[in-house]
This record gives C-alpha cells, sequence and structure tokens, in this order.
C-alpha cells in the first residue's frame, strides 16, 4: 500500500475563487496567474480548472510552451518579460505577450523578429524598486514601442509593494498617474490579489492579475477575522491530507523528537503522522502548529522529522493508527498554518514536494 499522504485539489475550489476575482474585477478582464507550477498545484490542472479566465500569466517560456502544448489559446502574459535575444522568436512562436521592464529587453525586442506583431505590458517602477522604468525611462519605452511595426497594442502596469499591508496603494497609484499622464489615454494593468480584494474600485483597470486569491488563500494572512480567506469566500484547492501511523504515551518529563525538545509537562498521548519535511512540510513549524486529526484541532509537539511530525492528541476520542490528518487545506486555512510556522502559505504550496501524490476531487 502507498505510504498515506496525498494532496487532495479540488477543481470547484479552483471555480469559486475565479469567480470571487472576477466579481471584484467587475468589468475588467483576469490574467490567472499560473507561475511556479501554478503555486505548487499543476500548470496544465490549473488552467483546466481556471479555464473561464481571460488569459494566464507565467514567468517562463517553458511553462508559456507546455500551456500552448495543451491546447491554451488564450492570451499568455509572460511576467518577467524575455531574458535573452532568442526569446523574442518564440513570443511570435507562441503568441505571448511580454512584460518590458528595462531597456535591454526594448533593444533584444528591436533587434530580432519575433515573426508576428506582438502585445506587449510596459512597467513602470512606481516605488517598489524591483522592475520597471522610471518615469522619463517609461516615457521613451512607450514612444518606442508605439513606433514599433512588431508592436500591436501596449498595456501599461506596475505592481504593489503594500496593498496588503498599511501602506495600501495611494502612493504608487499616485506615482503611476503621474508616470502616465503625458501619454494620454492608456490600456492599464495594477492589481494583484490583495488590490484587488482591498481597492478593486482604484485598481481593477483594463486587466487585473489575482494569484494566491486563486489557490483558496487570503493575501493577508491572518490579519484579521474578516480579512481571512474563508470571509473573503475563497476555498482551499489544495487540502494535505496524512493518516497516523503510530500512538503511543507519555509520561511527565518524557521527551519527543530530535534533540529531545519537547517534554511533555504530563501525561500525554501522541500521534505520529506520515508528514515530514521532505514531503514539503516546513521543517522549522514550531510545537503548536494546528493540524486536525480527525477533524479535531489538535497541534504538532517537537521537531518536524524528514518523515514524521509528533501531534499531541490527547483527549481526542478514537484516535488510533489510521486516524486521517489534515496538515493543510479544508477546515484548516493554509494561511493559519504557514503564520505558526512563521511563513507563508505561497511558500508551503510552491515547496510540495514531487513524492506526495495528487489526487484530483470535485
Amino acid at each position: 500500500m502507498p505510504r498515506p499522504i496525498r494532496a487532495l485539489l479540488s477543481a470547484s475550489a479552483f471555480s469559486n475563487n475565479l469567480k470571487v476575482a472576477s466579481s471584484c474585477a467587475g468589468k475588467a478582464k483576469v490574467w490567472a496567474v499560473l507561475k511556479a507550477n501554478a503555486y505548487g498545484h499543476g500548470l496544465e490542472r490549473a488552467a483546466q480548472a481556471l479555464g473561464a479566465a481571460d488569459g494566464f500569466a507565467v514567468l517562463d517560456f517553458e511553462e508559456a510552451a507546455r500551456l500552448r502544448g495543451c491546447g491554451v489559446r488564450k492570451p499568455i502574459l509572460m511576467l518577467e518579460g524575455v531574458f535573452q535575444a532568442a526569446d523574442v522568436a518564440a513570443l511570435g512562436r507562441h503568441a505571448l505577450t511580454p512584460v518590458l521592464h528595462n531597456a535591454e529587453q526594448l533593444r533584444m525586442l528591436a533587434g530580432a523578429d519575433p515573426g508576428a506583431a506582438i502585445d506587449v505590458y510596459l512597467k513602470a517602477n512606481t516605488g517598489m524598486n524591483r522592475l520597471g522604468f522610471d518615469a522619463q525611462g517609461l516615457r521613451d519605452a512607450y514612444q518606442a514601442l508605439r513606433a514599433s511595426p512588431r508592436v500591436r497594442a501596449v498595456t501599461l502596469m506596475t505592481h504593489f509593494a503594500d496593498a496588503d499591508g498599511a501602506g495600501g496603494v495611494r502612493d504608487q497609484l499616485a506615482a503611476f498617474e503621474r508616470m502616465l499622464a503625458p501619454l494620454g489615454p492608456v490600456p492599464r494593468s495594477l492589481a494583484n490579489s490583495a488590490a484587488l480584494l482591498r481597492f478593486a474600485a482604484q485598481t481593477a483597470a483594463d486587466w487585473v492579475r489575482p494569484g494566491i486569491m486563486l489557490y483558496g488563500c487570503s493575501p493577508f494572512g491572518q490579519m484579521s477575522a474578516d480579512s481571512s480567506a474563508q470571509a473573503l469566500g475563497l476555498r482551499p484547492v489544495m487540502t494535505l491530507a496524512s493518516e497516523l501511523i503510530s500512538v503511543r504515551r507519555l509520561q511527565r518529563g518524557e521527551r519527543v523528537g530530535y534533540g529531545l525538545s519537547y517534554e511533555a509537562a504530563g501525561p500525554m498521548t501522541i500521534g505520529i503522522a506520515a508528514c515530514g519535511y521532505a514531503d514539503g512540510y516546513p521543517r522549522h513549524a514550531p510545537s503548536g502548529t494546528p493540524v486536525l486529526v480527525n477533524g479535531q484541532r489538535a497541534r504538532t509537539v517537537g521537531r518536524v522529522s524528514m518523515d514524521m511530525i509528533a501531534i499531541d492528541v490527547s483527549g481526542l476520542p478514537g484516535v488510533g493508527v489510521g486516524t486521517p490528518v489534515t496538515l493543510w487545506g479544508e477546515g484548516l486555512s493554509a494561511d493559519e498554518v504557514g503564520a505558526a510556522a512563521g511563513t507563508l502559505s505561497y511558500e508551503l504550496f510552491t515547496k510540495l514536494t514531487a513524492r506526495v501524490p495528487v489526487v484530483e476531487v470535485p
């Protein structure tokens, strides 16, 4: 029999979350962000489940080719644009829309023929200071692209650094408006998940780019009850499920796991679940990280091992070998687990390893 761990992926949850994003977007079109193998959920699987989106956004050309290879005909946005001149040919071959964010990319496009006219996005740096042109560079780039016979439409975009935090989008949005003022009316793409959920009226524009919300988690993590995934109407797509493979009693003073870092304060029962950091569970998750055992809340104790974690199951009825365990997902948001482990749901999803079997569920 296979080891009792699996990732259950729900197509109906994908569909629900896209509907939430589309509702927030209003008349704007939706790029479903599928970077990093669809946040660890499987690129082709996510594209099929999110087929009602207006287009898909990825990072590398291998992902774009895979989407075209599985029959996707909708627009594909390359979030980091081209990396070398040889990539320009792939833009035309696969009908891809690159995000251009530096002068070298403009030179690559000018010096190589994509084979067909393409749409492009032009990125403005409004304060995040990762990618994008400054005000003068943006104006020069825009004029050059509008004059190029290799370019059809140009859309302007930026990325918000603190849409999920106290800073919000006001300053970056104001900077964006100042940068675009000399260009006149142009199509725009602004909102990520956080901006779409908090500031849709100001940021929906022409295209939105939701990511984490499509996978059923909140871009705000565990900030407050009203910003939780459940409160936002989102459903978890991934449920990481396992079972107990051992149950044992401990007496006061006995210790658990590597380093013997956890000491029983009194008599207790622990269960050992078949899940560890080699499956993608965070090794740094401390004692007290929440789990569900047979649908009931419990907590981890001791260090996470490569293949196992220990759980305090004291007082839980009917617990034994084979009792189901939920590490995150249905009934226990990955946001909460991530917060307990000092990280984010994004990292939990993208670090799920290949040895965990995937089971597709409705």
